[in-house]
């Protein structure tokens, strides 16, 4: 079981998460290692806690099935948990934001690419277009508290859990 994790810098922001619903499903982005040849897949890959696919051979399902170009082995990946929010505190530490069970292959980098939505931490602004993370910092203005706001400092990880 593995985690991808957050540390932030949030100013009058908290409950940083993707938007991920049924309705509109957060496809969670990385770039993809096989763990037999070691050969790392040249494109990123995307990963929807929604969506199934099938393992050849029929053993079940997956939220990714992906199989290595290098040695042709099949490998699976699939989201153990809903996304958790990141909350704002003094000072960022790193918190889980979701957990995946990986099979033959590993996560080796993640890209915050999509949406994301967060609130002001006094006022409950709710801020829905944030998905400029994947520069690495959003800065917005909370008209019911009066002050700017911000993302910055974004170190994500993928650890063992």
């Amino acid at each position: 079981m593995y985690a991808l994790t957050l540390t932030a810098e949030l100013s009058g922001v908290t409950n940083l998460r993707p938007q991920d619903t049924e309705d509109s499903p957060f496809w969670y982005t990385f770039t993809v290692q096989c763990t037999s040849c070691r050969e790392t897949h040249p494109n990123t890959v995307a990963v929807s806690r929604f969506e199934n696919n099938e393992m050849s051979g029929s053993r079940g399902e997956a939220n990714f099935v992906w199989k290595c170009k290098n040695c042709k082995r099949e490998s699976t990946a699939t989201i153990k948990t809903t996304p958790k929010p990141y909350e704002q505190g003094e000072p960022a530490k790193a918190q889980s934001i979701i957990e995946f069970d990986c099979r033959g292959l590993e996560f080796t980098a993640f890209h915050p690419e999509g949406n994301w939505l967060a609130e002001g931490a006094d006022s409950g602004t709710k801020f829905t277009e944030i998905d400029t993370l994947a520069d690495g910092e959003w800065f917005d203005y909370d008209e019911k508290s009066g002050e700017e706001v911000s993302i910055k400092d974004l170190t994500w990880d993928i650890k063992r859990a």
